[in-house]
């Protein structure tokens, strides 16, 4: 499962990178290495640790000589822990990586380029670019995952709104919004959250036909007008009040208000899927829809990759887990038993698993996604977007002033990448 992606405490400085860099060169092999080896695999998700173990233990039937210890740090710790375990040389010899890190982690020679030729074209191209650094790929992608809009059916009958249509637009939302408003219920149309961009902001931004950081990854995008109107689909919803206000949401975030019943839609990813069906007053009474269109019509998609430090003793058969972890085969068996497979043409599993729900949704919406926006240094320009966008969501200044203040300090972060 992914989270949302934004992980603070995730930044490493070069320096310490640099220090734990290793030389070698990548070695990719189809032939059973015969020296006996253990592999260390880092993972942050307890969901999906039993999954992971199946599929190590499917891969040391291929290659008996190799054994994989599937090592889980919660994701709370993941980040930290990795960044002592590279400064001290002891990295996983092979890990998850997501889009805010990989570039840092790339740039720094952490991890190791895949030499061999890989056909790429089984994974959806967003998630092959967003681990691919200077021309090379490092990592396979393992999941992905989209965004939708997750809508209480209780609450649209409740109000007499027609479920959300595949082709709705932001009129359609922000109408269907003003009738799912109920204050004497205590009842929002949706929680404009602020700390989770993947599955809020940063779609309105692309659907607005903005942008969050140039191509070249050396440009803030939030001077646009067009990002700015991205950003006040948000803000205009909490002045409506059909968006609790950002306190209420600080202090309950916007999933328990809608696992409460006090939320009709809620913006989330196909990692919800594992939570909505568990819980107890959402699994019969939520499906899915896909984002509205704006200006233009488009989803964040992100997913983990399995990568190679650069420092293992045992590249050849770390990259020979990294590409059965990306196989047809591991595809298969994690589509039954966890998030969406990257792997294209195995994710019916998934959505059969639970047909209850419209998660070809997700599938679909693959075909307009946009990578999740990432630099060399993501983590240091995420923390300003919530310093400055916060003035913002609380009314402290205009949208507009708080878009023109983080593009200027963004800025100054790329130049210093």
């Amino acid at each position: 499962m992914w989270k949302s992606a934004r992980s603070g405490a995730a930044l490493l400085c070069a320096a310490l990178l640099a220090s734990a860099c290793g030389g070698g060169e990548q070695a990719g092999t189809d032939t059973q290495p015969e020296e006996r080896v253990k592999l260390s695999y880092g993972v942050w998700d307890a969901t999906q640790q039993a999954v992971m173990q199946e599929l190590a233990a499917e891969f040391t039937k291929t290659y008996p000589s190799i054994t994989v210890d599937v090592q889980l740090t919660p994701w709370v710790d993941y980040w930290t822990k990795m960044k002592a375990a590279v400064s001290g040389g002891a990295a996983p010899d092979v890990f998850w990586m997501n889009g805010p890190n990989f570039q840092l982690y790339a740039s720094n020679g952490v991890i190791r380029p895949i030499e061999e030729q890989v056909d790429t074209s089984v994974y959806p191209k967003p998630l092959v670019d967003l681990y691919t650094y200077e021309g090379k790929l490092y990592g396979l992608p393992k999941d992905m995952d989209t965004v939708g809009v997750w809508y209480n059916k209780t609450l649209f009958d409740a109000a007499k709104v027609k479920y959300p249509a595949d082709d709705w637009t932001w009129a359609d939302f922000k109408e269907a919004a003003a009738k799912l408003t109920d204050a004497k219920k205590g009842v929002y149309a949706v929680g404009a959250q602020l700390t989770s961009f993947q599955e809020y902001q940063y779609n309105t931004i692309y659907q607005a036909g903005g942008y969050v950081i140039s191509p070249d990854g050396k440009q803030s995008g939030y001077a646009d007008p067009k990002t700015i109107a991205g950003l006040k689909f948000w803000t205009d919803l909490i002045a409506a009040k059909q968006s609790p206000d950002l306190k209420t949401m600080t202090d309950t975030t916007p999933l328990q208000l809608f696992e409460a019943g006090k939320l009709a839609m809620y913006w989330g990813g196909s990692w919800n899927v594992a939570e909505f069906g568990k819980n107890d007053y959402t699994k019969d009474k939520v499906d899915v829809a896909p984002l509205p269109k704006g200006e233009k019509q488009a989803t964040i998609i992100h997913g983990v990759a399995n990568v190679v430090s650069a420092k293992t003793e045992h590249p050849a058969q770390a990259w020979a887990f990294v590409k059965f972890l990306g196989s047809k085969e591991a595809a298969e068996i994690l589509g039954k038993k966890g998030p969406i497979p990257a792997y294209n043409g195995t994710q019916q599993d998934w959505v059969k698993a639970h047909p209850e729900w419209k998660l070809q949704t997700f599938l679909d919406s693959v075909a307009y996604a946009v990578p999740y926006p990432v630099s060399k240094n993501t983590a240091a320009w995420q923390e300003a977007e919530l310093t400055h966008l916060t003035k913002a969501w609380t009314g402290e200044v205009p949208v507009e002033k708080a878009a023109a203040d983080l593009a200027a300090a963004m800025n100054d972060l790329l130049a210093k990448e």
